[in-house]
C-alpha cells in the first residue's frame, strides 16, 4: 500500500506525473532481494513464487535516486534515462524553483551568505 509520505508532490510537480521508478529485468535477477532491503522507501516487494523482486510502489521511488541500480549485483534494475529526468527539470524551473526558496529562506532567517553566515 502507497505511503502518503512518499508519494508528496516534488519541487511542486504532482509525483503521479513524473515517470522515475526502478524496471527489474526478471530475466536478469538472481532474487537476492538486496533492492528490498536496501529500498527506505517501500518501492519493492518479493515475489517468492518467481523468486524475483518486483517493483510494486514505483511512485514512492525518490525522484532522481538510483542506489538498487547501482547496490543489484547482477546489474538488473534501470531508470528511464537521465536525460528525461534534466528535461522535465528544465520544464518545470525546478531549479529556478529552488533558488527562489533559498532567497526567501536567507531574507527570513537574516542570513547572507551560502555557509550560513549572517
Amino acid at each position: 500500500m502507497s505511503n502518503p509520505q512518499f508519494t508528496q508532490p516534488w519541487h511542486g510537480i504532482p509525483r503521479d506525473q513524473i515517470t522515475w521508478h526502478p524496471v527489474v529485468n526478471t530475466e536478469v535477477c538472481n532474487g537476492c532481494g538486496l533492492c528490498v532491503t536496501s529500498c527506505g522507501r517501500s518501492v519493492f516487494r518479493y515475489d517468492y513464487d518467481a523468486r524475483t523482486s518486483v517493483v510494486s510502489e514505483p511512485g514512492q521511488c525518490m525522484v532522481g535516486c538510483t542506489t538498487c541500480a547501482n547496490t543489484c549485483t547482477e546489474q538488473a534494475i534501470s531508470f528511464q534515462p537521465l536525460s528525461d529526468l534534466r528535461l522535465l527539470i528544465k520544464r518545470n524551473k525546478v531549479l529556478q524553483r529552488i533558488k527562489r526558496v533559498e532567497l526567501l529562506d536567507r531574507e527570513r532567517f537574516g542570513v547572507s551568505g551560502t555557509d550560513g553566515t549572517a
